[in-house]
């Protein structure tokens, strides 16, 4: 077994048997990955709020060749100013969702991590979340590739369609953008 330290950003979490869950961690390190966390449902699990979905965590983990497995979680940050807004709560979510849909798993990509972290950390004090989620989108598929600045002067370039159609599905936290003040 091989010991793997790093710091990561949860952007997803699904149940998975009794007492576990399988964590998306997009990592400094290794890019999108995703882990198994043996028992973190358990009531007397002390790794759970370290781990919950928008936490900045540093992570200890185990690999075998499969599927990394938690050891242990450390919080740097669970970003509460956007967890107690229920607006910034759904742009975290789709930062979360558009992250998870568009890159490719195990990896490498330390700008995508920055832009995330970056992102996030804005998002905590920012108002105009609408223009801040349209440069984050908008850097993202430059950071990935998938477009350029001339597409983004075009007034007919909508951004969530392009992203829709590169993830081949439907973005959920689409509605959170119908509702602009």
């Amino acid at each position: 077994m091989k010991i793997l330290k790093t710091e990561g950003i949860v952007i997803r979490r699904r149940n998975f048997g009794e007492a576990d869950k399988l964590l998306t961690i997009f990592t400094k390190s290794n890019g999108k990955i995703t882990v198994k966390a043996p028992g973190i449902r358990k009531v007397a699990s002390r790794r759970s709020p370290h781990v919950e979905l928008l936490n900045r965590t540093k992570l200890t983990l185990y690999t075998n060749g499969n599927m990394p497995l938690l050891s242990e979680a450390e919080m740097i940050s669970d970003y509460k100013f956007i967890k107690n807004d229920l607006l910034k709560v759904g742009f975290g979510y789709h930062i979360c969702e558009v992250i998870d849909g568009l890159c490719p798993e195990n990896e490498y990509n330390e700008d995508v991590f920055t832009l995330l972290v970056q992102t996030l950390d804005t998002l905590c004090v920012e108002e105009d979340t609408h223009e801040l989620i349209r440069n984050f989108e908008l850097r993202l598929l430059d950071l990935l590739g998938f477009a350029n600045r001339r597409m983004w002067t075009s007034d007919y370039f909508n951004v969530q369609a392009y992203i829709e159609s590169l993830m081949e599905k439907k973005l959920k936290s689409k509605d959170i953008f119908l509702n602009k003040p």
